[in-house]
């Protein structure tokens, strides 16, 4: 990417060599986690956006919560792809990466969407599934799609936005659910034919809400709109769900910007909101867990690395000597664990791993059911290949506290 584009540019990376052989990726991953080696690592933390507008997909916003802002706004993920396999409920949005490839033509945009069932008890089945071999097709209750597109597309303008209010992108998406407004609206309201639903649990949650007025208000006014300006639309309802996790920009900086030496002050006030979404009790409870000398020491060792940011949600690097920073020792993969890409049949690698501090701040509760984790570790196909598919299915690997035993 050209330097004048820098703005959207919010996760650098480092040139891949995609000369690298299968063996040398499996060095990689099997490295002596104690060694210290010079990786490079960004961090993404949570703000406030100035403006709503900021956050719209042709800006290229790397983002949490609200809707997800497709890349490509037509060729949607559908079925299967966009519904929990446990529950087999419409996944919610959990967050986006942009994260382009400059040294490929195909990869000039490229962003990352994870999506996840905000029931705990799927994701605990969840966990146990991720242990099958891709080809035994294992149930997963959270997903990641990658998207990407060239420099010249139908969808963007080839220069960098401006953002001074006045970008747009080149052409409409896909009509969106008017419940979730994340997922594509293939059903349509047989009343109104305005209001467009992904699935019928959503069409009936939206009509118990207040569609079912609204309906009869869109009926009455096309009627006096057909006979007095036939050229005029309604506009579509809004998403009407209020349950979407707040939204918020992920903002990006390297790790090393970060000072390790804080104030002690500043310290225990960031380090209690690391803890936020786990409890003293549970604190201790995984401390009486950690026999281990092994999990002792990762633990020791995750706690000492985000004390430079605390407040991180995300930690990104696709520096094939980078590793993820696990919790625990164990349920960790081993490269045996990690699948080949299902388009190309090419090697995944590490490319980002989300972090629990986001769980307070998209408000989630602690209750026997809300969502906790230790860390989501999403893989990606090391080529970024260019397969058909416009949305292509990537690996995720999540670790859990062992905090609460499946019932």
């Amino acid at each position: 990417m050209d330097s004048d584009t820098n703005d959207v540019l919010p996760l650098q990376e480092l040139s891949l060599d995609e000369a690298i052989t299968e063996v040398e990726l499996e060095e990689s991953y099997e490295e002596d986690e104690e060694d210290e080696l010079e990786e490079y690592v960004t961090l993404g933390t949570i703000e406030k956006p100035k403006h709503p507008k900021f956050l719209l997909r042709h800006l290229f916003p790397s983002k949490t919560g609200g809707t997800p802002a497709w890349l490509d706004p037509v060729e949607l993920p559908t079925g299967k792809f966009s519904r929990c396999d446990f529950c087999e409920e419409p996944l919610q949005f959990l967050l986006q990466i942009y994260a382009p490839i400059p040294e490929k033509e195909s990869t000039f945009h490229r962003m990352l969407y994870v999506f996840i069932c905000p029931s705990m008890s799927c994701l605990l089945q969840d966990q146990h599934e991720q242990w099958k071999r891709r080809e035994e097709d294992p149930r997963r209750s959270i997903k990641v799609f990658r998207c990407q597109l060239p420099r010249l597309n139908a969808f963007y303008s080839s220069e960098p936005p401006r953002k001074d209010g006045n970008d747009k992108p080149l052409s409409v998406g896909a009509a969106l659910c008017s419940w979730c407004g994340t997922w594509k609206g293939e059903k349509v309201c047989s009343g109104c034919k305005q209001a467009r639903y992904c699935c019928e649990k959503h069409q009936a949650m939206h009509w118990k809400s207040g569609h079912k007025n609204r309906c009869h208000h869109i009926i009455h006014n096309l009627e006096s709109i057909s006979s007095s300006l036939p050229g005029e639309k309604l506009s579509r309802d809004k998403v009407a769900c209020s349950s979407l996790w707040p939204e918020y920009e992920i903002a990006i900086e390297d790790e090393c910007a970060y000072d390790a030496e804080a104030s002690e002050d500043a310290s225990y006030e960031a380090s209690s909101l690391v803890t936020q979404h786990v409890t003293d009790d549970t604190y201790q409870f995984l401390l009486d867990k950690f026999e281990a000398d092994d999990n002792k020491r990762s633990w020791a060792s995750f706690q000492e690395r985000i004390s430079k940011c605390p407040s991180q949600v995300l930690r990104y690097s696709r520096d094939l000597m980078a590793n993820p920073l696990w919790p625990l020792s164990i349920g960790r993969p081993t490269m045996t664990n990690i699948p080949k890409c299902k388009y190309c049949n090419g090697s995944l690698c590490y490319e980002f791993q989300i972090m629990p501090q986001i769980l307070y701040y998209l408000g989630v509760k602690n209750d026997s059911d809300s969502l906790d984790w230790g860390t989501i570790v999403i893989y990606t196909c090391l080529a970024s290949c260019e397969a058909s598919a416009r949305y292509k299915e990537e690996f995720i690997w999540v670790q859990l506290y062992p905090t609460t035993p499946i019932s």
